[in-house]
């Protein structure tokens, strides 16, 4: 039998203050009396660590956060979840990337990139 585990997602970045502070506002997390990490009020999400290092971000993250904001959502609605959310981020210091239309396979996703350039998806 298994055992599970609880999973922390770690972001390395040259503000971690900022950063979680961002990542609060996007998920509706609360931030911890440390000021770098956040964590779900329901429990229900992993905890979100952000630790200072000294380099910059240098190629496309290998892993990242989808965003859960058209669930269950197709076409114009869906899309029109996917714009809002965007644009209330790209108020936070989000940028906007491509926005990926539905196919045969997948429902529409709009990249991202957070306040320090990493690669995030609306879905």
């Amino acid at each position: 039998m298994t055992t599970v585990r609880q999973v922390q997602v770690t972001f390395d970045c040259a503000d971690p203050g900022r950063v979680a502070r961002f990542w609060c506002e996007v998920l509706g997390y609360e931030l911890h009396s440390s000021g770098v990490a956040c964590s779900d009020p329901t429990g229900v999400g992993p905890r979100l660590y952000f630790q200072q290092v000294p380099e910059g971000k240098v190629v496309k993250n290998r892993v990242h956060l989808d965003v859960r904001v058209g669930t269950g959502l197709v076409g114009e609605e869906r899309l029109a979840a996917l714009e809002a959310e965007c644009a209330r981020l790209e108020k936070l210091g989000a940028v906007r990337g491509q926005l990926l239309l539905a196919d045969e396979e997948n429902e529409s996703c709009q990249n991202m990139q957070d306040i320090e350039g990493n690669e995030f998806c609306l879905d």
